[in-house]
């Protein structure tokens, strides 16, 4: 491992429809010292920009070039189909490639589900973007097929979307430079994998911690027990009674034996 704790910042990529924002409330949380800056690329950059320098890690779709990166996948999405509401699809919960072999599906130029046919009819062109995608489902122009995060990241209220099946989908995963595994980028790798802040990797080593404890038992295993005030004694030994008069212990009867007639 290279790199210091030291380092002044973090700045963290991340693609379109990853939403890092409870990743990056641990991190405020367990390194307030030490700022993190987002980085929003786009799925085709976000590899060349950590190559760059531009970022120490990120959060990008899977596949990428390997080459000189590492990748941790994180999570799997569902892939969802988006229609306007009043689109025959929209009265189900899920479709098929084949139910939607009757309809204009959109492929945009940064598609990010890898594959080279999406099913469907295919539109004359290309859309550009994802977004653009988007406003031609609108306008009624066909459908289209993208990760489930991109449905919610570009929503309108006049379009809707429903689940998929046996079609590509999209993975997650956290990606930096293999010659730059800093300490930092080791602290956020343990954030997405959930580790706590008690494991060893975390921020504050287990023995430093258990250094900076009070000795289990502190001053109370040197005070000596004594009797309660006005309480009673163990059984079998003689004690106080309830009321404060003198008493025998249970069963037993105080005083000298009587003399039989």
């Amino acid at each position: 491992m290279t790199g210091s704790d030291a380092s002044p910042s973090f700045r963290l990529a991340y693609v379109p429809g990853v939403t890092p924002t409870k990743w990056v409330r641990i991190w405020n949380e367990r390194l307030p010292g030490v700022p993190l800056t987002l980085v929003p690329v786009s799925a085709a950059e976000a590899p060349d920009v950590l190559r760059d320098g531009g970022a120490d890690a990120g959060l990008v779709r899977l596949p990428i070039d390997r080459t000189d990166l590492s990748a941790i996948p994180l999570y799997t999405e569902t892939t969802v189909v988006v229609v306007p509401k009043d689109h025959l699809v929209a009265a189900v919960e899920e479709v098929s490639a084949a139910d939607l072999a009757d309809d204009v599906v959109l492929h945009p130029l940064d598609d990010t589900l890898g594959w080279e046919l999406p099913p469907g009819l295919p539109a004359k062109e290309r859309p550009a973007t994802t977004a653009d995608a988007v406003e031609l489902v609108a306008a009624g122009i066909g459908l289209l097929v993208v990760p489930q995060s991109l449905a919610r990241l570009h929503h309108r209220k006049d379009l809707t979307y429903r689940t998929v099946t046996d079609v590509p989908q999209s993975r997650v995963a956290l990606s930096w430079p293999e010659e730059e595994t800093t300490d930092l980028v080791e602290h956020f790798i343990g954030i997405v994998r959930g580790r706590t802040v008690n494991s060893t990797r975390g921020p504050q080593a287990p023995a430093q911690r258990k250094a900076e404890r009070p000795a289990k038992g502190g001053a109370a295993r040197q005070k000596p027990a004594g009797k309660k005030p006005g309480g009673t004694t163990q059984r079998g030994g003689s004690g106080t009674t309830k009321g404060g008069r003198s008493g025998s212990p249970k069963g037993g009867r105080g005083g000298k034996p009587r003399r039989r007639s």
